[in-house]
């Protein structure tokens, strides 16, 4: 190509902006897109601690996926745990929201406290809520203790009826003011006169919250509601802290049973094909979303 043709070339609408982008796409691509190509590769073959195979083994993996109760066990209670975090997270965000759009003394500071959560990682958090369930040091069963007026010393991290409360606890404290951050934010964004001439025409508090309020803010808490439902479907780091999955399989969440498939039991090919599936889920709920909020547009 001469000087002059690619000078013609870089003159077209459009051509000049696509080529300025085109090394961050690229590499954009490349990141995102090789580890996946990988993944796919690896799952039609048969690597594990027993040796590595790298020719084309079939779908015998993906069979495989199919019969294994333990897989289906994790991805219950990966959908049972969402599905009862993600609405207490909502509800307690909104009210959070609707608390602090009154004039408050010091609520810079007060929102600055409740943001402090979610800056903090979940290892982190997990090690400490570990402690704080402790059963003879922690302070949850010493405030139990002074309420009760006995001695209180519950397993939480160990019986079988408070693992996943005490998970929850942690897991909504850490991740609710995310949700009251934008739900804060689309809140103080409705139209305020809207909301006085609902409250002079005598609507009800829940006429005016359906036809004003979630309106104006569905856009935003669907955004908020599927990043944390992303976030919740592959937990793992608070779990792990707390329980590492026990006891026995009861708080194995699907993200922790792929961990234990592929660095416990070193089936790199098998826990790939469970990485896929996972994926594939995911893929289906977003694409989902995103339509049905199109739809409502």
């Amino acid at each position: 190509m001469t000087a002059n043709s690619l000078s013609r070339t870089l003159e077209r609408p459009g051509v000049f902006k696509y080529l300025l982008i085109a090394p961050a796409v690229f590499v954009i691509l490349l990141i995102g897109l090789y580890p996946l190509i990988k993944l796919a590769v690896t799952s039609f073959q048969d690597i594990s601690m027993f040796g590595a195979d790298y020719s084309f083994n079939g779908a015998k993996h993906y069979v495989r996926l199919f019969g294994d109760s333990r897989l289906w066990e994790s991805l219950l209670h990966t959908v049972l745990f969402t599905a009862v975090a993600l609405p207490i997270e909502l509800v307690l965000g909104y009210l959070l929201a609707l608390l602090f759009l009154e004039r408050l003394p010091g609520k810079s500071f007060f929102v600055a406290i409740i943001l402090l959560p979610t800056i903090i990682s979940p290892i982190v958090a997990g090690s400490t809520w570990r402690l704080m369930f402790d059963q003879r040091f922690g302070p949850v069963n010493q405030i139990l203790s002074w309420i009760s007026g006995r001695e209180v010393e519950l397993l939480w991290n160990i019986q079988t009826y408070l693992v996943w409360p005490a998970i929850m606890i942690a897991e909504v404290w850490q991740w609710t003011p995310f949700m009251f951050l934008m739900l804060y934010a689309a809140l103080s964004n409705v139209d305020k006169e809207q909301l006085e001439a609902a409250q002079i025409d005598g609507a009800s508090w829940w006429m005016t919250f359906r036809r004003i309020v979630l309106p104006a803010i569905m856009p935003v808490m669907v955004i908020a509601m599927l990043i944390r439902a992303l976030d919740l479907f592959r937990i793992f780091d608070i779990i792990w802290t707390m329980t590492q999955g026990g006891p026995g399989t009861m708080t194995e969440t699907i993200s922790i049973y792929a961990y234990n498939i592929a660095f416990r039991e070193f089936e790199t090919s098998y826990s790939a094909a469970i990485a896929f599936l996972v994926i594939f889920i995911l893929t289906l709920v977003v694409v989902w979303l995103l339509r049905r909020i199109e739809v409502e547009r």
